[in-house]
C-alpha cells in the first residue's frame, strides 16, 4: 500500500495528514501497523509494491489494496479520511484466505469475507472517529481463522538483507525452494527473488531522511545495502517506484522544506 514519504506533506494551505500506530499485541504475528490518512487536496496516491497488503476503510467500503509487481496511481479525492491495517509481509494469504497473486490492485473486501465484511462495513459506517473505526478493523482481523507460518515469515524477513540467496534462505527457514516459491505466491503475491529486491527496495526508502540531510549518500547506501554499485540501485529505483533514486529524494526533502516553510508563519 502507498506509503507517504514523509508522515505529514503540505500543498498551500491544505494539509494531508498521515499516522502510523503499532498494532494491538494480540496481532503483532500478522499486522505491520495501523494507520489513518486524511487527505487535504486532490490527487494519486502512488503506490509502491512492499509485499504487503492494506485492508482499507474509505467511508464507503472496505478493500484489500496490493500493489504486487509495479506501482500504481490510485486516485484519492480531497477531503477524504481512510483507516487501514497493513498486514505484515507474507502474513495475508492466511488472513485473507486467497492468494495474493490473484487478487487485483484493490478487492472488494465483501467479495472475500461476505456477510462479516458487510458487518463491519455497517459498523464502520456508524462512526466517524478514526480511532474508533481502527478499533473495530483490528477486530474484525482478530476474529479471522488462519495464521502465517513462523518459518515464512522467518524467510521474508531473511530476504532483502545483503548477501542473502533464495537457497541459503530457504534452507535456514526449513523449507525447499519450491516450496518458498509457492508459498510465497499465496502469502505476497510474488516469488522470492522478486520479493528480495521489493524488500532492499524498502530499507533503501528508509534512508530517504539522511540522504536528504547529506548524512551519507547514495553511493554508500547502495554498497550498504548490497546493490552492485549506484547504477544498480537507480535500475531497481525506476523499476519498484518509477523514479530515479535522486528524485525521490528531492521529493522528501522538498516536502520537508515545505513543512518547516509553515511552522515559521
Amino acid at each position: 500500500m502507498g506509503i507517504p514519504l514523509r508522515p505529514l506533506a503540505v500543498a498551500g494551505a491544505r494539509r494531508s495528514e498521515y499516522r502510523e500506530l503499532p498494532p494491538p499485541r494480540a496481532l503483532v504475528d500478522v499486522l505491520a501497523c495501523a494507520w489513518h490518512g486524511h487527505t487535504g487536496w486532490a490527487r494519486p496516491l502512488r503506490v509502491l509494491p512492499d509485499g504487503c497488503a492494506d485492508l482499507v476503510w474509505d467511508g464507503r467500503s472496505l478493500a484489500v489494496v496490493a500493489a504486487v509487481a509495479a506501482p500504481v496511481r490510485l486516485w484519492i479525492p480531497a477531503g477524504a479520511s481512510r483507516v487501514g491495517l497493513r498486514f505484515r509481509c507474507g502474513a495475508a494469504g492466511a488472513l485473507l484466505g486467497e492468494s495474493v497473486a490473484d487478487l487485483p490492485v484493490t478487492t472488494p473486501l465483501r467479495e472475500l469475507w461476505g456477510p462479516a465484511a458487510r458487518r463491519a462495513e455497517e459498523q464502520l459506517a456508524a462512526t466517524i472517529d478514526p480511532d474508533a473505526q481502527r478499533v473495530l478493523l483490528e477486530s474484525l482481523v482478530a476474529a479471522r481463522p488462519g495464521r502465517p507460518e513462523p518459518k515464512l515469515l522467518t524467510a521474508v524477513h531473511a530476504l532483502g538483507t545483503p548477501g542473502a540467496r533464495v537457497a541459503e534462505v530457504a534452507d535456514e527457514a526449513g523449507m525447499s525452494e519450491r516450496s518458498l516459491r509457492r508459498n510465497l505466491r499465496h502469502a505476497a503475491g510474488t516469488g522470492p527473488k522478486q520479493l528480495d529486491r521489493i524488500q532492499r527496495f524498502r530499507h533503501f526508502l528508509r534512508q530517504l531522511e539522511p540522504l536528504a540531510h547529506h548524512r551519507t549518500t547514495l553511493a554508500t547506501v547502495a554498497a550498504e545495502l548490497g546493490y552492485a554499485d549506484q547504477s544498480h540501485l537507480g535500475r531497481e529505483s525506476r523499476r519498484l517506484s518509477g523514479s530515479a533514486p535522486a528524485g525521490l529524494v528531492r521529493s522528501w526533502d522538498r516536502v520537508a522544506e515545505k513543512f518547516q516553510t509553515r511552522r515559521k508563519h
